[in-house]
């Protein structure tokens, strides 16, 4: 897999790091790239000072601040608990730690494996390992678990930033920072491109097993207020085809019927994987996508894998990880006078189109 701009200024800055002083001819050997793309590199590093350049030289820089008492992100340990370290939450990591580095700091993993009744004892662990401050993103799987296993948040004696995770209005969490995707925003994307195409509103098939699946549920239900339609049926309960075969059969069966009687030309469904598994089991049962049916999937994990490439939403996954680190970072090294107010960001999902919705549906607007 090719290397991105991101992991390459990664190794960059670790190079810089461990030597303190480096010529950009000698990175570019080291790298592996132009003199060209290594000088590109450091011009764009050192316009963020993250990089000191004088004369083809470059250093880690002298971090402003450290004179007047603050410290610097240079030697921190953070602490990060993710609900699992693969499919989604591989890439909030990966953004996590590629942060981390870029701020000299050392990121400390620990994995819930969705159990939130684990969660405190997990992030308990992270500081008694050294972790100085927190990112966390609770095994909630409902609103029930977030009531039953979350208040010890708001408690813990390090700054903590909540991923992917939202809280209760006026609740001791929401006065947590927080860096979560716009799951609802995502979804009018996905509700918007395919009634631009002619299809009449599409359908939801969605799991109900994560926040993420129920804020989806959420931003359709928002989603069709704010583009004044109406529902083509009730939203299909859908479940993994390897947990519950019979109900993954039955989320079928309720799409396939819905296509052919004429009721829904179009659906979002959530997630890839179960998005690739319908379209396969809509296939021998004789419903074609995109021919008989556009479908969206949300996730955009292994959405281009398919068959037939899926159309997808890509949350901001990677960008949630580091902003957060970036997040907390900045909390832990603010001068000790400083009042900064607490944030709420939230991320912007993109559509990434491919070949599951086809072309424009004839005799329809665009």
């Amino acid at each position: 897999m090719r290397e991105s701009a991101a992991e390459r200024h990664d190794r960059l800055l670790a190079l810089v790091r461990e030597r303190g002083t480096a010529r950009v001819s000698e990175l570019a050997d080291r790298l592996g790239v132009s003199p060209v793309t290594a000088r590109r590199d450091v011009e764009a590093l050192a316009a963020k000072g993250l990089l000191d350049r004088v004369h083809g030289q470059v250093s880690w820089p002298e971090r402003q601040g450290a004179a007047a008492g603050g410290r610097t992100g240079e030697g921190l340990v953070l602490g990060l608990l993710a609900p699992s370290a693969t499919y989604y939450f591989a890439e909030v990591i990966r953004g996590a730690h590629e942060a981390a580095a870029r701020a000299g700091a050392r990121l400390v993993l620990r994995i819930s494996d969705y159990r939130p009744e684990d969660d405190r004892a997990r992030t308990e662990g992270l500081l008694t390992a050294g972790a100085e401050g927190v990112l966390v993103a609770p095994g909630w799987r409902g609103p029930e678990d977030r009531l039953a296993y979350g208040d010890w948040l708001a408690e813990l004696p390090v700054p903590a930033v909540l991923l992917e995770r939202s809280a209760d209005p006026g609740s001791s969490l929401d006065s947590l920072d927080r860096v979560v995707s716009d799951h609802g925003h995502g979804v009018l994307l996905a509700l918007r491109h395919l009634l631009g195409l002619g299809h009449g509103t599409p359908l939801l098939v969605a799991r109900g097993d994560s926040p993420t699946a129920l804020a989806v549920r959420a931003g359709y239900a928002e989603a069709l207020v704010a583009l004044d339609v109406a529902a083509p049926g009730p939203v299909i309960d859908s479940v993994p085809a390897d947990q519950d075969p019979e109900g993954f059969e039955r989320a079928v069966r309720a799409l396939h019927e819905a296509v052919t009687s004429g009721r829904a030309t179009a659906a979002l469904v959530h997630n890839d994987v179960d998005a690739i598994q319908i379209v396969q089991r809509l296939a021998e049962l004789g419903v074609r996508v995109p021919q008989d049916l556009a479908l969206i999937a949300y996730d955009d994990e292994v959405a281009a894998l398919a068959d037939t490439p899926l159309t997808a939403v890509a949350p901001p996954k990677r960008q949630v990880g580091r902003h957060a680190t970036e997040l907390l970072v900045e909390r832990l090294t603010e001068a000790p006078d400083e009042e900064a107010a607490r944030r709420h960001l939230s991320l912007l999902p993109r559509l990434r189109v491919r070949a599951s919705c086809g072309a424009p549906r004839p005799g329809r607007a665009f």
